[in-house]
């Protein structure tokens, strides 16, 4: 059996991956599915000071805490900066990694690095309008192409995150590139958006690569094949 950590990305928490937790779970999986400080059940915690470093660590020390080796390591969307940080940390517990239509980061780049420009701008007003500066309100789910079951629950569940998260720059010292099985799924039903360059990238690279034909979240809109392609992706 695997252990498979998933990191949720940005406005979500571990409620997205309830469903996939659920199949992995059954099928004898130990899983993991952290919700990173300042969002979610944790979105007490929000504050501007929480940064890419913060969700960084709140993983690196689930790994240490309850002492998990031979990881599966997924990132969704946001959630793909930060397992790049973890993985370059501490290489020898990573076992695979995972990009779920995520951004894939080079040392010194941040999200808003690699975001196009009107998506940027976008998020920057928005956190002037109502994010007192320094929160970024959640992008609708209707902008990711949920699913219309999911759609309203999902814009009710998701919470600011702090524009903080988006500007750190990431530092990576090269380990990571010690983790060799490394996958990169893109949802293709979510017309490339941000993501496609980082499929790219990755079929560049080598990589094992997989397109599903769903929305931004494919968690909650194809749970039954993203569980087979987390199990492929592990071996």
């Amino acid at each position: 059996m695997s252990t498979f950590v998933l990191v949720h990305g940005a406005w979500h928490g571990s409620w997205c991956w309830k469903r996939v937790r659920h199949a992995l779970q059954k099928m004898g999986h130990e899983v993991f599915t952290p919700t990173l400080t300042g969002v979610g059940e944790r979105s007490h915690l929000l504050s501007r000071e929480v940064n890419l470093e913060t969700h960084i660590h709140d993983v690196l020390n689930l790994l240490k805490w309850e002492d998990l080796n031979g990881v599966i390591l997924c990132g969704h969307s946001y959630g793909g900066a930060v397992i790049s940080g973890v993985a370059d940390r501490v290489p020898e517990r990573v076992s695979a990694l995972i990009y779920l239509d995520a951004f894939v980061l080079e040392n010194g780049q941040s999200l808003h690095s690699v975001l196009p420009a009107e998506q940027r701008v976008m998020q920057l007003d928005g956190v002037e309008k109502f994010g007192d500066g320094w929160k970024v309100p959640p992008i609708p789910a209707e902008v990711f192409h949920v699913n219309n079951a999911d759609a309203a629950w999902v814009n009710q569940q998701c919470t600011m995150q702090p524009l903080a998260t988006f500007q750190q720059l990431l530092s990576l010292t090269g380990k990571i590139d010690q983790v060799k099985n490394v996958t990169f799924i893109q949802a293709a039903g979510f017309g490339g958006g941000p993501f496609a360059p980082f499929y790219e990238k990755a079929t560049a690279r080598g990589w094992k690569t997989h397109r599903v034909d769903c929305g931004h979240d494919v968690m909650l809109d194809l749970p039954e094949e993203l569980t087979a392609l987390l199990l492929a992706a592990a071996r």
